[in-house]
Parts: structure tokens; sequence; C-alpha cells
């Protein structure tokens, strides 16, 4: 006998891009708790960079589960000892644009523990 089973698609997406291989089917009452610990996982694996990096985890367009990788800090301050506070904003407001770009610009690469990380999930699901 058949009957019906309610699947969703659960898609990572990492820093606003879907990543096709750790897509997968499951059933949707256990999608959070699997998009959670995915996100989770992929949180400890990728590596920090420069800026700020979303892992989400998408069934359709709706979001259920999100990490964030926080950004690497660079003391662009360092070699400001003393003086005109205005140099410093100065410094600060051209890191942050450059952050900016790098975020538009910016690739992530995931590295090939994830995906080995994506089966022992499943498991132990």
């Amino acid at each position: 006998q058949w009957c019906r089973i309610d699947l969703v698609k659960l898609e990572i997406a990492v820093n606003g891009e879907s990543v096709d291989a750790l897509c997968c089917i499951v059933h949707r009452d256990q999608s959070y708790t699997i998009g959670k610990n995915l996100c989770k996982k992929l949180k400890e694996i990728i590596p920090r960079a420069q800026f700020k990096i979303p892992i989400q985890a998408l069934i359709g367009a709706k979001i259920i589960a999100s990490e964030q990788i926080s950004a690497l800090k660079k003391d662009v301050l360092a070699k400001c000892y003393g003086g005109d506070i205005t140099r410093k904003k100065k410094l600060l407001k051209k890191q942050a644009e450059g952050k900016k770009r790098m975020k538009s610009f910016g690739k992530v690469e995931v590295p090939q523990e994830a995906f080995m990380a994506m089966v022992s999930v499943d498991r132990q699901e």
C-alpha cells in the first residue's frame, strides 16, 4: 500500500547562494531540526573571512534556520596613537566600505569536510 507523506526540499544557502550539493529531501516535521543541525555544523567547519557569512536552511523561499559566521576583525587603529579623532573615524569608515564591497564580490568556498558532515548529521537523526 502507498501512503502520502509530506516531503520538502531542504536547501542550504551560504552567503546568499544555494549550495546544490547540500540540498536534501526531508519530512516536513524533521526539517527544522535537520536544518538547524546542518547550519550549526557548517558554522564550525567553514573558515572565517573578512566579512560576515550567513548560513541559511530554506524550504522554498522561507528561512527555517540560520547561523552567521562573524567577520575577522583587522585592527586598523593599531597604528593611530592618540591624535585627531577624525583620522580614526576616516579609517573605520574606509574599512566599512571595503568590507561592504568585499561582501558583494566575495566568494565563500565550502570545504570538503562540510559534505562529509552533512552525511553524518543525516545519520544522527
